[in-house]
């Protein structure tokens, strides 16, 4: 049996969307990662969401840690859930343990940025992607729609 569908689009039903998530490879599960940006970082960055990293401070927007504040300590990619400092739940003996949360649930305040490939690969993507792009789509279109219209004409 096949794990992964490479050409599953979408479905109205929970347990194929779970089988979807559940089985899906780590460069798509990176996808379900993505947390959204404060409106301060959204204009600097230009994107509306990044993948979580390590270091990075989020808030919590749900739940019942809403509105606190921390620096990703974990991101767990087998169950997709993110792990922050002090955010902990008191178990029945005493103990503390970390709480997990679903990136959904969260907002990027401030990004890690050691890592230098990650806003690199920001800011050469779309200068090289729309330029190309826009030239070699207007004169093919052009070019094929003169000829069937001369055609029809004869």
């Amino acid at each position: 049996m096949k794990d992964f569908s490479k050409a599953w689009i979408s479905s109205k039903k929970p347990n194929k969307q779970r089988k979807y998530r559940f089985n899906a490879p780590l460069h798509i599960r990176g996808d379900f990662m993505n947390v959204h940006l404060s409106k301060d970082l959204r204009s600097k960055q230009g994107t509306r969401a990044v993948r979580v990293r390590t270091g990075d401070k989020v808030r919590i927007m749900r739940g019942q840690f809403k509105g606190q504040e921390g620096k990703v300590e974990e991101v767990n990619m087998k169950t997709l859930k993110v792990y922050i400092s002090k955010i902990e739940h008191i178990k029945r003996d005493g103990t503390k343990a970390r709480y997990p949360i679903q990136p959904s649930n969260l907002l990027l305040v401030e990004l890690f940025s050691d890592d230098k490939k990650r806003f690199a690969k920001k800011s050469e993507k779309p200068a090289k992607a729309e330029k190309p792009v826009a030239e070699k789509k207007a004169p093919a279109k052009k070019a094929a729609a003169k000829p069937k219209a001369a055609k029809k004409e004869e």
